[in-house]
C-alpha cells in the first residue's frame, strides 16, 4: 500500500514517536523508511518573515548540515537500515515546502510526521510545520502528537492493536 514512508524529524520527543509508528507501518505494508530533517534556512524568502538579511555562508550551511546527518545516524538502527531500507538526509530549506517538494520527489506513498499540538498564541506565533504539510502534500499524512501512545503501541504485541468488536 505505502513504498515509501517518510517521516520527517526536528528530534523532538513528537518526532522520535512519529518514527516509532512508522516502523509499525513499514513493518506491516513492507514499506522503506526515509527519515529527513530539514534545517530552516534563514536566508529564505517567506510570507511570514519579514524583509531582512541573515548572513549564511557557504561553511556554516555544510557544518549545520554535516551535524544534522550525524544526529539522523544515531535515529536509525541496524534493524531499520536491513529491514526496512532505511535512508536519513537533512536538507536546508523552509520545512513545510521543503517536506513536501522532497516527498514529491521520492514517491513517497505516506508521511508520518509528529506535532507538538500548540494552540492558541503559540500556534499563531509559531505555525504549524504539521499543518502545512497536512494541506500541501499530495500524499497521505499520518500526524502523531501523544508520545504515550506510540510508546503504547510498541509495548504491545501487533495482532493485539486491532481493536476487537464487542
Amino acid at each position: 500500500m505505502f513504498n515509501r514512508i517518510l517521516v520527517p524529524t526536528d528530534f523532538s520527543p513528537p518526532s522520535d514517536a512519529a518514527l516509532e509508528y512508522a516502523r509499525i507501518l513499514a513493518a506491516k505494508f513492507g514499506s522503506s523508511l526515509q527519515i529527513l530533517h530539514v534545517i530552516d534556512d534563514p536566508t529564505a524568502s517567506s510570507e511570514f518573515v519579514a524583509d531582512g538579511f541573515a548572513p549564511s555562508t557557504e561553511d556554516i550551511r555544510t557544518g549545520l548540515i554535516q551535524h544534522a546527518r550525524k544526529r539522523l545516524d544515531h535515529l536509525l538502527n541496524l534493524v531499520d537500515r536491513s529491514r526496512y531500507h532505511a535512508y536519513a538526509d537533512a536538507i536546508m530549506g523552509l520545512p513545510a515546502a521543503s517536506i513536501v517538494d522532497y516527498a514529491m520527489a521520492t514517491d513517497t506513498g505516506l508521511i508520518v510526521m509528529g506535532t507538538h499540538g500548540r494552540t492558541g498564541l503559540a500556534h499563531l506565533l509559531m505555525g504549524s510545520v504539521a499543518e502545512q504539510v497536512v494541506r500541501t502534500a499530495t500524499c497521505p499524512v499520518l500526524t502523531v502528537r501523544q508520545v504515550t501512545v506510540a510508546d503504547e503501541a510498541i509495548a504491545r504485541p501487533i495482532e493485539m492493536r486491532v481493536p476487537i468488536a464487542v
